[in-house]
């Protein structure tokens, strides 16, 4: 029990009681030099007030910038600790200057007029301090995404705002991002109950003791991926709802997270930038870049020729016209190609609800292929479904993993997050369709199935 209790009090955060007792020395220096400052002025030493004076503002001012506020930080209350952000601006400190300046004056000099001005300055900040507060409290935000996104494709989402109160307007509003921040690890300190025998039922322990734990909780990273800039709202009126549009733009695919937005203002003198979090999480997957490149454009007429090739049948959509073999039916004789030409000529079409396409994307092991490459060929994995998608073409989709939809934006949303896998070739358990096949894969050609050969063409992840 000893050594735990050891190791409870040496995990205490330093720091924070290091600076509580300077703060407390702090300011029995400052009250005791006050206490001298009036027998030196009792006493007609004019230089002596003013430095003992000068002393007690400075070591004050001193303990409220920087032990006050990194003490609040710690309040154990989430609710009064998370409700504002505080962010001193350069208008604020030059102002906090001058109050501490005229402090000073009407100390050392004795004069009301000074006491008078120095007062309603003090209360020009508290009156900021609860309108902005008050303010921010009414106002209420929402933001809307847009659902598909592609890579390096500009899109536009929307922020709404609205005013809860009924009599007065927001003035100088802005929704900001949520600062970043990188996961951390804490310490948290629990009440638990110290018992002997450790082991025994809890009626034969004959000892029970108070006792003190620590775990270890991981704070998750904070992201702001989506907005990273701030939005401005000159004016929101009473009861009303104003938004504006913001561009969005990502130049990778991948998923996109924003763990909380901000509503910030200055108003109404820009002592302090108080920001109100807002616990609204939103969440953006972006799909790979689907613009044709010169690789597309080299591969698509081979695969569309191969896949033409391949549906070539009977049905209502006229493939070509060719020779007469003896196994065609007269009906679908064309008879002005054959008086025109003198030969049995026969119409011949595609098959009748068979233009069927899978995609078959093999995700190499790690490493198995240069990053570079593997982006390229995934954006061409996505451009080339992209493109039949738009065409007379039943699409379908084979991974190794169950996409969560079958169709395009299932496949594109998986492609978006796509990562090199370690496992068993997908080509292994592929199952045969009348489908005609895209593959892509890193496999070596001659460890390829034979019967994929005859309805597929393979893209080869190099």
């Amino acid at each position: 029990m000893r050594g735990r209790l050891q190791s409870v009090f040496s995990s205490f955060e330093r720091e924070a009681w290091i600076r509580f007792f300077a703060a407390i020395f702090a300011l029995t220096l400052a009250f005791g030099a006050a206490m001298f400052s009036t027998v030196t002025k009792d006493a007609g030493n004019v230089l002596g007030t003013a430095v003992l004076a000068s002393v007690s503002l400075l070591l004050a001012g001193w303990v409220a910038l920087t032990t006050v506020p990194y003490l609040a930080r710690r309040v154990a209350i989430a609710r009064v600790r998370d409700a504002l952000d505080y962010d001193v601006t350069r208008e604020g400190l030059a102002y906090m200057v001058i109050v501490l300046i005229i402090g000073i004056a009407a100390l050392n000099t004795g004069n009301n007029l000074l006491f008078i001005v120095l007062s309603a300055m003090l209360a020009a900040i508290i009156v900021s301090g609860i309108a902005s507060a008050a303010m921010l409290e009414r106002v209420e935000m929402e933001i809307t995404l847009p659902e598909h996104v592609f890579a390096n494709d500009t899109v536009v989402g929307r922020v709404n705002l609205r005013n809860k109160s009924r009599w007065w307007p927001a003035f100088s509003v802005s929704v900001v991002p949520p600062k970043v921040r990188a996961a951390k690890i804490k310490w948290v300190l629990h009440r638990s109950m110290f018992r002997w025998p450790p082991k025994a039922p809890p009626e034969k322990q004959w000892l029970k003791i108070p006792d003190l734990y620590l775990s270890r909780v991981v704070i998750p990273a904070i992201r702001a991926d989506i907005l990273k800039d701030s939005v401005y709202f000159p004016y929101v009126p009473p009861v009303s709802a104003v938004n504006a549009e913001v561009e969005l733009s990502f130049a990778k695919r991948g998923r996109y997270v924003q763990d909380g937005f901000g509503i910030s203002t200055r108003f109404p003198f820009s002592f302090l930038a108080k920001t109100r979090r807002i616990g609204l999480k939103r969440e953006i997957v972006v799909y790979p870049e689907v613009e044709p490149t010169d690789e597309l454009f080299h591969i698509l007429p081979m695969i569309t020729g191969e896949f033409e090739a391949f549906v070539a049948g009977r049905g209502y959509d006229l493939y070509r016209i060719r020779e007469y073999l003896p196994e065609d039916s007269a009906r679908h004789v064309d008879w002005k190609a054959t008086a025109k030409t003198g030969a049995l000529k026969v119409r011949e079409f595609t098959r009748e609800d068979e233009r069927k396409l899978r995609i078959v994307f093999d995700n190499p092991d790690p490493g198995r292929v240069a990053l570079e490459n593997y982006e390229r060929y995934v954006g061409l994995a996505a451009s080339l479904s992209w493109h039949f998608a738009a065409e007379n073409t039943e699409l379908s989709f084979a991974v190794h993993e169950a996409l969560e939809s079958p169709d395009i934006y299932g496949f594109l949303r998986f492609m978006a997050t796509v990562q090199p896998k370690a496992g068993a070739s997908l080509l292994e358990s592929l199952p045969l369709s009348d489908d005609y096949n895209v593959i892509f894969t890193a496999r070596a050609r001659g460890s390829i199935p034979t019967p994929l050969w005859n309805c597929s063409y393979f893209v080869f992840l190099e």
